[in-house]
């Protein structure tokens, strides 16, 4: 069976307001220590897991400040306890900053071959409330340069920020898509709880985007990435046929990956699993027991099944009942509520077609209320 690894880098340069990390702001890191970390804790989930690797992501943090030897090394370490799938995705997070866009090449030569640029917007303005250290020249010299690097590259940005227009987002999607680029990722800004723009938007400095607004950019985004070539095949993620994250794809289909380093999750063989967040912690914890783990917990396989419907609902193509009731051996009636499927059905929000269930396209801006509805009580 395949297997994606997670390599988790949980150190960032800059503090932004939409982020939990915001502790593991670093100046210096001792780089072989990670290094030694996080091959230990490789090691450990080498002797649960099987592999080939099908698809290693870098997250983070800020994994584009890591040296090209540890990922070189980390790879190599990979390749050899689980194999490599041919064609392997192998993809690194990165920030369009200049130090960072320096090591394209570097990180390249190590084996990278898919680079995600945090973008995020490419008005200056907005890259400012976003908290984030680059501009747009930044930003678009970054994704020009790892153009050239890397044999695919991605990037993202966020909209439905509060006073943005209709106008403004659709001149910037088009300068998005002028970059020719086979994937991009399009978030609609949220205000997740702990962080800073949580905190302003309960004093009352920030004023969200109207709802009705939001949810017409998210429209038209759903028609202007199709008619571009580029059809969703995620709620906020858009590629050409056969260009889909392979990473992601793992999550959303509910496939087992492994998960290393500060703050890592996992999911392999019906278990949950979770690396120690704080990065001293997990460093104690590899070297008192070989593995940074802090959480290792069975799942029960009502939980897998509902993890896997909140996950696969998210997708498109949607998620396959029948497969997912011969794999947990749980009955249908087990996984969904019928007759508030029937219901979301009636009301143009889901479609089934024979085993699969998938959410319309009215039905994904609604997802998270069809979830709630959906799991049995």
């Amino acid at each position: 069976m395949a297997l994606a690894l997670y390599i988790h880098w949980p150190f960032c340069v800059v503090k932004c307001p939409y982020c939990d990390f915001n502790s593991h702001v670093r100046d210096r890191v001792d780089v072989a220590a990670w290094q030694r970390a996080m091959l230990a804790d490789m090691a450990h989930e080498a002797e649960r897991t099987s592999g080939p690797l099908t698809p290693i992501f870098f997250g983070g943090g800020t994994p584009s400040l890591m040296p090209p030897a540890p990922v070189d090394r980390l790879l190599n370490a990979a390749e050899a306890h689980w194999g490599f799938a041919p064609g392997i995705e192998i993809t690194l997070e990165a920030n369009p900053s200049s130090v960072e866009t320096a090591a394209f090449a570097d990180l390249a030569a190590a084996g990278i071959g898919r680079l995600s640029l945090g973008v995020q917007s490419f008005d200056d303005t907005a890259l400012a409330f976003l908290g984030r250290a680059h501009d747009a020249g930044e930003a678009r010299k970054a994704i020009e340069t790892a153009q050239k690097q890397f044999a695919r590259t991605t990037f993202d940005l966020i909209y439905a920020r509060p006073g943005q227009s209709m106008a403004e987002w659709r001149a910037e999607l088009d300068d998005a898509l002028g970059y020719g680029t086979e994937h991009l990722s399009l978030y609609q800004l949220t205000f997740e709880p702990g962080t800073r723009f949580a905190t302003d938007l309960r004093r009352g400095d920030i004023v969200p985007l109207d709802e009705d607004e939001s949810a017409d950019m998210f429209e038209y985004t759903q028609a202007r990435m199709a008619e571009a070539g580029l059809p969703a095949y995620e709620i906020s993620n858009h590629a050409r046929p056969g260009a889909e994250s392979r990473h992601n794809l793992t999550y959303w289909r509910y496939q087992d990956y492994v998960g290393i380093g500060a703050g890592a999750h996992g999911r392999r063989g019906g278990f949950a699993t979770e690396r120690h967040k704080k990065p001293e912690n997990y460093l104690s914890a590899v070297d008192r027991n070989g593995h940074g783990l802090s959480v290792e917990r069975a799942l029960a396989v009502q939980e897998q099944a509902s993890e896997a419907l909140m996950m696969g609902l998210r997708l498109v193509e949607g998620i396959d009942l029948g497969a997912l009731s011969d794999r947990l051996g749980l009955a249908e009636n087990a996984m969904i509520d019928r007759d508030a499927a029937k219901r979301l059905i009636e009301q143009g929000l889901l479609i089934r077609e024979g085993p699969v269930l998938r959410t319309s396209a009215s039905g994904r801006i609604l997802l998270n209320a069809i979830i709630a509805d959906l799991l049995p009580d």
